[in-house]
């Protein structure tokens, strides 16, 4: 994940950064928002600071010019303010000081639901139906039991068929960013789906990155059957 952060004090800025880098998150600071707000494709969600005493109109430029996520720090002080960001197109607010793990998990949830936008609740990948509000799953009609960790990583690979995912991103958002056991714990989990769902999706591994999810139709399915 690529983050800008800005305002904040510069020591402030540099406890924000040690936090997310912590975290394996990538971060770069802007002490104003005039610099940066042409080059805002870059990054994959704002920190702003509510401090900043442009804020409010940074925010909106922000939001007027894309839909990059951008949550609010605000210190608490200025309700009015913090309505005001959340009005004009902030996606969420975390309090100062910084809880460091309350920040990374908004920080998450806020990308989460960024990346599902657009994405059916109930999607089919040929004979496979993935169904993220009752996180079920059934093939060719028939349920297959999926664990917690399976169905996260399925549903992840499936948000953009024929993408391939990375496996610090795999580790993010099925695992934790702090996870610190082997990565190779995808692979077991990729093997599992492989034979709950048979022949009927693909996961093919991209050595050295990650791994893509794409569709098997029916007569492919029928000719790697056949002897």
């Amino acid at each position: 994940m690529n983050v800008l952060l800005i305002g904040v004090d510069r020591s402030g800025a540099y406890f924000v950064m040690d936090t997310l880098r912590h975290f394996e998150i990538r971060v770069e600071w802007a002490s104003s928002g005039a610099r940066v707000l042409d080059g805002l494709g870059a990054y994959d969600l704002i920190l702003l600071d509510l401090g900043m005493p442009d804020s409010v109109d940074v925010c909106r430029e922000i939001r007027a010019r894309g839909e990059v996520p951008v949550v609010i720090l605000a210190d608490g002080r200025s309700e009015s303010d913090v309505v005001a960001g959340l009005e004009i197109g902030a996606d969420d607010y975390v309090d100062k000081p910084v809880r460091p793990r309350e920040l990374v998990a908004r920080m998450r949830a806020v990308m989460r639901r960024y990346r599902l936008a657009g994405v059916p609740a109930v999607q089919e990948c040929g004979a496979v139906v993935i169904d993220r509000r009752s996180r079920r799953v059934a093939v060719a009609g028939e349920p297959v039991a999926l664990t917690t960790k399976e169905f996260d990583l399925l549903a992840l690979l499936a948000t953009d068929l024929g993408a391939v995912v990375g496996r610090r991103r795999i580790m993010d958002a099925v695992w934790d960013p702090r996870w610190s056991g082997p990565t190779k714990t995808v692979d077991v989990h990729v093997s599992a789906l492989r034979r709950k769902l048979g022949d009927t999706v693909r996961f093919e591994a991209v050595r050295g990155v990650g791994y893509r999810l794409e569709q098997v139709n029916r007569d492919r399915r029928a000719a790697l059957s056949s002897p």
